[in-house]
């Protein structure tokens, strides 16, 4: 079983709402096009620094990998078993670069601390 969080490039206006839809739209298979966005990037190249997703490793947080990155969005498939501390530097590294959070059990958002709402 796994669990999967999403961490979405959105404007400084973006509401949960607006991580919703996004999330949906990208579903239905509408995707943004173009660069990755700075943002996902950096969260991209910290986040495997320390939990890498290329090679096979026994311990490793993921259950799909190479973690799905689009241009605006990371999607994080995890196994149910991760540490916490996978899930706080997801969290840290989410509000470090600016990045909404989306947790897809129960549709749950959270903005970057300074968004909060």
């Amino acid at each position: 079983m796994s669990f999967d969080l999403v961490v979405w490039a959105l404007d400084r206006g973006a509401t949960p709402a607006d991580v919703r839809a996004a999330h949906e739209l990208c579903r239905e298979g509408e995707h943004a096009e173009g660069e990755v966005d700075r943002r996902i990037g950096a969260f991209y190249a910290e986040l495997t620094a320390q939990y890498p997703d290329k090679e096979a490793v026994a311990d490793s947080p993921w259950t799909d990998a190479p973690l799905h990155v689009a241009p605006d969005h990371v999607l994080m498939c995890l196994s149910e078993s991760c540490a916490d501390a996978v899930l706080e530097a997801i969290e840290r590294l989410a509000g470090e670069n600016d990045l909404m959070l989306l947790d897809l059990q129960d549709g749950t958002v959270y903005p970057p601390p300074s968004r909060v709402v």
